[in-house]
């Protein structure tokens, strides 16, 4: 039983760990709001680390989580991927997009 309970314990924080990285990197990849200061940022070389971070955690891994644990890292870190390529392409067609909005320009 008290097995049961840490392994249920250690899959619910794998589970965060995989979200908070998939957070951090829809943010960097301005997907989503930083929600510290309210604005959309996009920062690739910080969201190709953090997409590294996940993979890395994928091999090391392998052979050691349940298959519902396999399944969300394997869809996590490929949309994280995909979206970074989009970002890529993106950034390539338009790349004052990664200069703050709110930055003061000088006349």
């Amino acid at each position: 039983m008290e097995q049961e309970k840490k392994i249920s314990e250690d899959e619910a924080l794998f589970v965060q760990l995989v979200l908070m990285f998939q957070a951090a990197a829809m943010q960097q990849l301005g997907k989503l709001i930083n929600p510290l200061n309210g604005k959309t940022e996009r920062n690739l070389e910080q969201a190709k680390f953090s997409i590294d971070i996940l993979d890395m955690l994928k091999s090391k891994t392998e052979g050691n989580l349940s298959e519902e644990e396999k399944r969300l890292l394997e869809h996590v870190v490929y949309e994280l991927q995909m979206n970074y390529l989009d970002e890529l392409k993106n950034k390539e067609k338009q790349p004052e997009k990664d200069t703050p909005k709110d930055k003061p320009t000088s006349n």
